[in-house]
C-alpha cells in the first residue's frame, strides 16, 4: 500500500503527474497478489455480515417481489430484496451469515417477535447471494423447540448452505465445521449467550445449541484444530440489544478468548446495531455486525444499518495467520409506516420515500447514484459515517482497520 506523505509536494506536480500521484496513493488493492511481496505465504478472504432476521413485512415484500419476477418459491422471492450485497459477498473466498431465527415450512403460517418462525425460502436466497455457511446459535434458536432447530438446518442443507451451532443429533455438534479455502483448512464455530425465556434446551438434548461459556468454545476450537483446522473463526451472540457500545461483559469475555485461545477472529451478533471492532492481544473481535436485514415494529435509523466484515487472512509463518480488517455499511431502505404516521396513512409516497424494502451496498449505492435524491444521498452519508465512527470508537482505525470502499 503506497502513501501519501505530502500535500504540498503533490501541488506542485504538474496536471498529468498529480492524476498519476493521486492514482497511486489512493487506490489499495486487496486482491491479494502482493502477499508474496511483503513475505507473506496462502491468504483468502472472508466476508461476514449481520443478523438475517426475516420480519413480516419483509415476507409481505418477497410476496410482493414474486409476483413481479415470477421466479419466487411457494409465491416467496426474498432475491430482490437483499441483491444490492450480492456483488460484494460474492466476491469473498469464504462468506459467513448468521440465520438469527428458525424457519418454518414453505407456505406457512410465519411468525414474527417473540417467537419467530421464517419461511425456508430464505435459504435458497442465502446461498444465491454467495453466503457458505451460517451460525445459527441464537436466542431465537429454540422458539419453537427441537422440530425449528430441525427445519432450520434441513433447509440450509438443501439449499446448499453449511451451518453450525445448532444441531439434530449428538454426533453432529462434535463434529467439527471445517472448509477447504483456496487450500486453507477454516473452521467455523458458533454460541450463544442463551435462549428466550420459557424456552429451554429439550430433555435429552443438551447438545442442540452452542451455549456460551469459555470451556465450550475452547473445546470446540480444540475439536477443530485436532481434525486439521488450521484457522478458527467464532460466530457469538452476545451483548445487549439495541446498545450501539459492547458490554463489560462482552469486553471482559473477549480478553478471556485472546488470553485462553487460539481462535483467530471472533464474528459478534444480537445488538441488532453495529457495535465497535478491536484488536484484543493480536485478536481482531467484531462486537456487533448490526442487522443485515431486520424490520423491527420501531425502526430507529439504527436498526436498519449494518456493516459487511472483510478479513483478509495472510500467512506469515507456519501456524500465524496475519488478519487485515475492512468494512462496508449496508443499510435497509424501509417505505413509509402506514400504520404509525401522524395523518392515519393518507400521505402520498414523495421523490424521496422507498416503495420497496431493499438492502443496499452503501458505497457502491452512492457510487452508482442511480436517480438518488439529495436526501437520500445524506441519509447513505449517515449511515456509513455513522458506522465507521461506531467501529473505530475502541481504537480500531489505529490497528488497521480502514474502509473497504471509501465514502465516494
Amino acid at each position: 500500500m503506497k502513501i501519501c506523505r505530502s500535500r504540498t509536494l503533490l501541488a506542485l506536480l504538474s496536471p498529468l503527474l498529480l492524476v498519476a500521484a493521486v492514482t497511486g496513493c489512493g487506490i489499495v488493492s486487496d486482491d491479494g497478489d502482493d502477499a508474496a511481496d511483503q513475505g507473506g505465504g496462502r491468504s483468502f478472504t472472508v466476508a461476514a455480515a449481520g443478523d438475517i432476521l426475516m420480519h413480516p413485512e419483509l415476507v409481505d415484500q418477497s410476496r410482493k417481489d414474486a409476483k413481479r419476477t415470477g421466479k419466487g418459491v411457494d409465491g416467496l422471492d426474498f432475491g430482490p430484496m437483499m441483491a444490492g450485497v450480492k456483488p460484494l459477498i460474492s466476491k469473498a473466498d469464504l462468506a459467513i451469515c448468521h440465520q438469527e431465527p428458525v424457519m418454518g415450512t414453505a407456505e406457512g403460517p410465519f411468525e414474527g417477535f417473540p417467537d419467530f418462525e421464517v419461511p425456508p425460502q430464505t435459504a435458497n436466497t442465502i446461498k444465491d447471494l454467495g453466503y457458505d455457511t451460517c451460525s445459527t446459535a441464537s436466542n431465537h434458536t429454540l422458539d419453537h423447540g427441537y422440530a425449528g432447530v430441525k427445519r432450520t438446518l434441513d433447509a440450509l442443507d438443501a439449499a446448499g448452505v453449511k451451518h453450525t451451532g445448532s444441531f439434530r443429533t449428538k454426533k453432529e455438534s462434535l463434529t467439527p465445521l471445517i472448509m477447504n479455502v483456496k487450500g486453507v483448512k477454516v473452521a467455523q464455530i458458533s454460541f450463544a449467550y442463551g435462549f428466550n425465556e420459557p424456552h429451554t434446551v429439550p430433555k435429552g438434548k443438551p447438545w442442540v445449541a452452542g451455549q456460551q461459556s469459555l470451556a465450550g468454545i475452547k473445546a470446540a476450537e480444540q475439536r477443530a484444530r485436532k481434525a486439521g483446522a488450521e484457522v478458527v473463526i467464532l460466530s457469538i451472540h452476545w451483548g445487549h440489544e439495541h446498545q450501539p457500545a459492547p458490554t463489560a461483559a462482552q469486553i471482559s469475555f473477549a480478553r478471556q478468548l485472546a488470553r485462553h485461545t487460539g481462535i483467530n477472529l471472533v464474528i459478534g451478533h444480537h445488538a441488532h446495531v453495529v457495535q465497535p471492532m478491536e484488536k484484543v492481544d493480536g485478536l481482531w473481535v467484531a462486537y456487533g455486525m448490526g442487522n443485515q436485514i431486520a424490520r423491527h415494529a420501531q425502526p430507529t435509523g439504527l436498526t436498519e444499518e449494518g456493516v459487511i466484515g472483510w478479513f483478509k487472512f495472510t500467512e506469515r509463518g507456519k501456524g500465524h495467520w496475519d488478519v487485515q480488517p475492512s468494512f462496508e455499511p449496508t443499510m435497509l431502505q424501509i417505505p413509509p409506516d402506514a400504520v404509525n404516521a401522524t395523518d392515519g396513512g393518507k400521505a402520498t409516497y414523495t421523490d424521496d420515500d422507498a416503495r420497496d424494502y431493499r438492502l443496499l451496498d452503501v458505497p457502491a449505492a452512492l457510487r452508482d447514484d442511480d436517480g438518488l435524491t439529495d436526501r437520500q444521498k445524506s441519509r447513505l452519508r449517515l449511515a456509513f459515517e455513522r458506522t465507521e465512527g461506531t467501529l473505530y470508537n475502541r481504537g480500531a482505525a489505529e490497528d488497521g482497520l480502514k474502509p473497504l470502499t471509501p465514502l465516494p
